[in-house]
């Protein structure tokens, strides 16, 4: 895969949880569920950096709230992964199935 098209492990991280969230992927909830499913704290900076760099890749989407829902005076934002976005973790599940395909069991591998 060409490096533009590869996905780090924080944007497969990223994407998968704005699935799992579908229409209610905003910053704060991607932030919490990452945080939830992944054990791993990201800052709220850090995560929008995040955020741009997938969507100037069309991997996911912005959506401004249509409604008067405002956080901190600022319309929410949403976000959704792209069918671009969707071929990327596919490349990246299948890449990753083939190399675990050739590891040893590991509940029984000894070093």
């Amino acid at each position: 895969m060409p490096p533009s098209t590869q996905l780090s492990r924080a944007d497969e991280i990223l994407m998968i949880v704005i699935l799992v969230l579908g229409i209610d992927a905003f910053s704060t909830t991607i932030r919490q569920e990452v945080v939830r499913r992944a054990k791993k704290k990201i800052s709220v900076g850090s995560l929008w950096v995040s955020l741009d760099q997938l969507a100037k890749r069309d991997y996911i989407r912005k959506r401004t709230s249509d409604t008067e829902e405002k956080s901190g005076g600022r319309p929410r934002v949403y976000y959704s992964v792209t069918p671009k976005g969707i071929q990327a973790l596919k490349r990246t599940r299948r890449f990753q199935e083939r190399l675990w395909k050739s590891v040893p069991d590991l509940d029984t591998y000894e070093a």
